[in-house]
């Protein structure tokens, strides 16, 4: 390769990496190789069936698997999302395989996440006069005794009743969308009902319920956070852990965004990412 390689790692869990490739591969595709995935069992990747041995550390796996396929000594990751997550575990797994890990909008701890987003959906119910939910939904954000996969599920459940405004708890800057007419409507669903086994398997296992935020101290290359205005996922107190335990950490705000920078602010996104990591080369 004769730029310097950069992982994708989407979010979800059970997403794609294509609304990441739409926007950015073009825009990155001369300062950077590009290594974008579906991670298994998620949408154009082989399915993994109800049946398999699936966990949270096979994604991890796959991720030096695919490093050690190009021959790389290292790479740079960039995470979205549930992508951050992993990018923080396969960090502390595998130091020494990442150069820079760039982390877009992540989770570190699905509980806090969970609240947050709980938060906001309750202040868009309200919005769309759905109060008694709205209310119910605040309850249950507040309440210390419900955690991990039961809020996490009760989010999912209250997100559902905003049923066509739902993609308002992500999204802020609807002004450049993602083209997905490459694929027909049918094969979507196809494809995504293939992610949901993924997501299942990793709920059930339960290790993605657990906070990585005592990981982030173990995070010793250059590490950059991105996060967005209206971007309810990292939560303040998360964005607090990686002030307070990433010794070489940084931040960057996008003012314009909400859960997907890479989208909403496209083209400044990766001017951003192309700077931080060739300033960071050059040091």
């Amino acid at each position: 390769m004769n730029n310097p390689p950069l992982l994708y790692l989407h979010g979800g869990p059970g997403e794609s990496c294509f609304d990441f490739s739409y926007h950015q591969t073009d825009r990155l595709k001369e300062h950077f190789s590009i290594i974008a995935i579906d991670q298994r069992g998620v949408c154009r990747s082989e399915a993994v069936n109800e049946e398999e041995e699936f966990g949270l550390l096979d994604l991890v796996e796959d991720c030096e698997a695919i490093r050690k396929h190009f021959e790389l000594t290292s790479w740079s990751v960039l995470g979205h999302s549930f992508g951050g997550y992993l990018g923080v575990l396969y960090a502390s797994l595998y130091p020494a395989s990442i150069d820079h890990l760039l982390l877009e909008c992540p989770t570190f701890d699905f509980t806090l996440t969970s609240r947050s987003l709980l938060k906001k959906t309750s202040s868009l119910l309200e919005k769309y006069e759905k109060h008694q939910k709205a209310e119910e939904s605040l309850e249950i954000a507040q309440d210390p005794t419900i955690k991990d996969r039961e809020l996490a599920e009760l989010y999912g459940q209250y997100s559902d009743y905003l049923e066509e405004n739902r993609m308002e708890i992500y999204i802020h800057n609807t002004n450049d969308p993602t083209d997905y007419r490459y694929y027909s409507e049918a094969k979507w669903d196809e494809l995504y009902d293939k992610s949901e086994v993924h997501y299942n398997l990793l709920r059930e296992e339960g290790e993605i319920f657990h906070s990585l935020i005592p990981q982030l101290s173990k995070l010793t290359m250059p590490t950059l956070l991105l996060t967005g205005e209206h971007d309810p996922v990292t939560s303040l107190e998360q964005i607090d852990a990686f002030k307070k335990y990433v010794e070489n950490g940084a931040i960057y705000h996008f003012a314009n965004s909400g859960h997907t920078p890479h989208d909403e602010e496209a083209a400044h996104f990766a001017q951003v990412i192309t700077q931080y990591i060739g300033n960071k080369r050059g040091e």
